[in-house]
């Protein structure tokens, strides 16, 4: 958000530059990101926590100023034309027990009648104060007025709608003024909305309410969506003459789910979900009648209209001086204590022998503040975290490292090594992805849904790792490669569950580590022919990801039904599936608009960690020479290595040290659907020279075997 220097020098003697004060707000939580303009027209880019409501505007900017640099904040004190005394009506009591005559308070129209309020809904609405205005004039708000809204990119309208936008920007509170001849029945009511109400708001749109809505209305209609936005119907215009004033305190529960519910987000509502301070209600509505008196004159009716619900008042917080102390370090002594949070606006009464600890009364806008540490918090960054000496925190024992840091360790390295860049997703997934990419288990719903998009906790790493490929294709990055480690949600036996996994990602050109012209496959050897090349790849990285673990993983065909079912596999380790790798279907990839062929490798980390890390042993290079054998066969695209070398190890050869591919080929002179594979088989003995017939015997066994397999041996 936007805020003017000048404004904020309004309210408190600064001796500093702008740019001093900008790096010392910063430095105390209330970010500023950027500076513009100059001279009396400058003004800050704010970065305000959601947690600090109270300094979203000049005056609670202009507090932390004071605070800083210890200087008196100057009151604001609303002039009107004669002192008016509260209107109140005071009876929680009674409230609470539905619909008794004590919610109301009665006020004077501009005819002279009795202009009532009648709050049906206490816990949603405990306050609600108004002022009434008659024979006034609308018309544009005066120089300085709108040049101070301008500022901040907000439009001027008119006298009486600037006025409450001034105040919000002000003090930070919402407001809101009526066509006082628009309410029908002279009176206004706030309840829940009815089945079947509609209310045109003031952007000009016609909404279908529900009975989950707490509306503000006349007599006979919803005027206003309470705390969101008001009504078409009653707003003011040129004609207006005579004006309600409300300013209200909401309940940000429902404030929140309204704004959601209706898809609409307004500096009101903004504020109103994060908490408004309750005690600025009757002040705010006698600034914005002072604005509108002054600028378009008539006369102030009766005395402000304050219905007090229930009251809202913060526990006090003991403070005790020790844990201040133990926090934050020992230069820390009472008396500063006490005058640090002084500074803030706290009221702090000595309790107990000596300084032992405070009673801190909380000020009316800081609803963040609610425990021992929050005020603990509060002194250390006023006091400045620069001051604070760096030391260690006091501990007994030792560091006790996390129970798979190792293992997480050696994976995070080997995927770097890989050429593989850590990523990390979103834990929200849409209910679509969730059926699609789950296992079955029973999802997470979250209560309060950022979007349709992000309604369920993630059962899977896979369409956040979809989602980030697709990123990078899109942005011109062909080639990509991440890996993602953490949990998914999901409940097992009706308690939550958080299974660790990781996630490898690549793109095809990644893969093949070239950048043709476009994004297809090379089709030069065929398009199954490339695509089998490219998954074969893949499977080498995954292969190298988990060699460091104790069992020699076993591949098998086949996986889930979002991969490819010809470019696919399972990975186990003593029989139990550790990961499942291939290229994504190409339907789902079609889903998510990726604009090549992407290939992913799921790793469940709860059974890969249970196989634990090899143990490295040493073993001296032998001392006799090993003797190395070909073999070239064809077989039938159906045959997999793994067959071939359980066969191999089946015939018990205690001198075969090694059986591995050397070169896979397809085409030519080999028949469709076949290919031919050249193996090597090194033998070696650890107690003397092998001789050729000995070697020429087995070699002649491994051929055996291979040709009972289904295999022909080229000559």
């Amino acid at each position: 958000m936007k805020l003017s220097t000048q404004w904020i020098r309004d309210y408190v003697d600064l001796t500093v530059d702008d740019h001093r004060l900008a790096e010392d707000l910063t430095n105390v939580g209330i970010s500023v990101e950027g500076i513009s303009g100059t001279g009396s027209d400058t003004v800050f880019e704010m970065e305000i926590g959601t947690n600090r409501p109270d300094a979203m505007n000049h005056y609670g900017v202009a507090r932390e100023a004071a605070a800083i640099y210890d200087l008196p904040l100057k009151p604001i004190a609303p002039k009107l034309p004669s002192a008016a005394r509260a209107a109140t009506s005071n009876a929680p009591d009674a409230a609470l027990k539905g619909r008794s005559s004590t919610n109301s308070a009665p006020a004077t129209t501009a005819e002279g009648t009795p202009f009532p309020i009648t709050v049906e809904e206490p816990a949603f609405c405990p306050r609600f104060s108004a002022r009434v205005i008659r024979n006034t004039h609308i018309k544009p708000s005066p120089e300085k007025i709108a040049r101070r809204l301008q500022l901040l990119d907000q439009r001027p309208i008119s006298n009486a709608v600037d006025a409450t936008n001034y105040v919000l920007w002000e003090i930070g509170k919402p407001t809101h003024v009526f066509d006082a001849d628009l309410l029908e029945g002279g009176r206004i009511v706030v309840r829940k909305a009815r089945a079947g109400e509609t209310l045109k708001t003031l952007d000009g749109v016609e909404r279908k309410l529900t009975t989950e809505d707490l509306v503000v209305c006349d007599a006979k209609k919803p005027v206003g969506l309470a705390g969101v936005m008001g009504g078409y119907d009653t707003m003011i215009t040129e004609k207006t003459r005579n004006i309600v004033i409300e300013s209200a305190w909401w309940d940000p529960g429902i404030v929140r789910k309204m704004s959601r519910r209706h898809a609409l987000h307004t500096d009101a509502s903004h504020r109103f979900e994060r908490g408004a301070d309750f005690e600025s209600t009757v002040p705010s509505c006698d600034l914005v009648a002072q604005m509108i008196l002054d600028s378009g004159g008539g006369e102030l009716v009766g005395d402000v209209v304050d219905v007090i619900s229930k009251k809202m008042d913060q526990a006090p917080v003991i403070l005790h001086v020790n844990e201040v102390r133990r926090i934050l370090g020992e230069g820390l002594d009472a008396g500063l204590i006490y005058r640090l949070l002084k500074r803030l606006g706290f009221e702090l009464i000595p309790e107990g022998q000596g300084d032992a600890q405070f009673r801190v009364q909380i000020p009316s806008w800081r609803l963040d503040v609610e425990r021992e540490i929050d005020i603990i918090e509060e002194i250390a960054r006023l006091h400045g975290y620069d001051k604070f000496p760096n030391t260690l925190p006091a501990y007994s024992g030792a560091v006790v490292e996390l129970p798979h840091a190792k293992m997480d360790a050696t994976l995070r390295r080997r995927a770097l090594a890989l050429g593989y860049n850590e990523a990390l997703s979103l834990t929200f997934i849409s209910h679509a992805d969730a059926e699609r990419f789950s296992s079955g288990a029973q999802v997470l719903e979250l209560e309060n849904p950022l979007s349709e998009e992000a309604s369920v906790m993630r059962t899977s790493l896979v369409p956040g790792m979809l989602d980030m490929l697709a990123w990078n294709l899109n942005r011109d990055v062909p080639e990509a490669r991440l890996f993602e480690m953490g949990s998914v949600y999901e409940m097992s036996n009706g308690e939550r569950v958080e299974p660790r996994r990781a996630c490898l990602g690549a793109t095809l050109d990644a893969v093949r580590g070239v950048l043709p012209a476009s994004g297809s496959l090379d089709v030069s050897k065929g398009e199954h022919a490339a695509a089998a090349e490219a998954f074969r790849g893949f499977k080498g990285d995954v292969e190298k990801l988990l060699a460091p673990f104790g069992c020699k993983a076993r591949y098998e065909p086949g996986a889930t039904g979002y991969y490819h079912p010809g470019r696919s596999a399972r990975a186990l380790m003593s029989g139990v599936v550790v990961a499942e790798l291939g290229q994504i279907h190409p339907a789902v990839a079609e889903e998510k608009k990726l604009r090549q062929d992407v290939f992913l490798a799921e790793i469940d980390l709860e059974q890969l960690y249970d196989v634990g890390l090899r143990v490295v042993k040493f073993a001296p290079l032998g001392k006799y020479p090993a003797v190395e054998r070909d073999f070239s066969f064809v077989f039938a695209d159906d045959v997999v290595f793994e067959q071939m070398r359980r066969l191999v190890d089946s015939l018990g050869l205690t001198t075969l040290r090694e059986l591995r591919p050397v070169e896979i080929f397809r085409g030519e002179s080999i028949a469709a659907g076949k290919y031919s594979i050249l193996l090597r088989a090194r033998f070696q003995s650890n107690e003397r020279t092998l001789r050729e017939e000995e070697v020429a015997q087995w070699s002649g066994k491994i051929v055996d075997a291979l040709t009972k397999l289904g295999g022909v041996q080229r000559a």
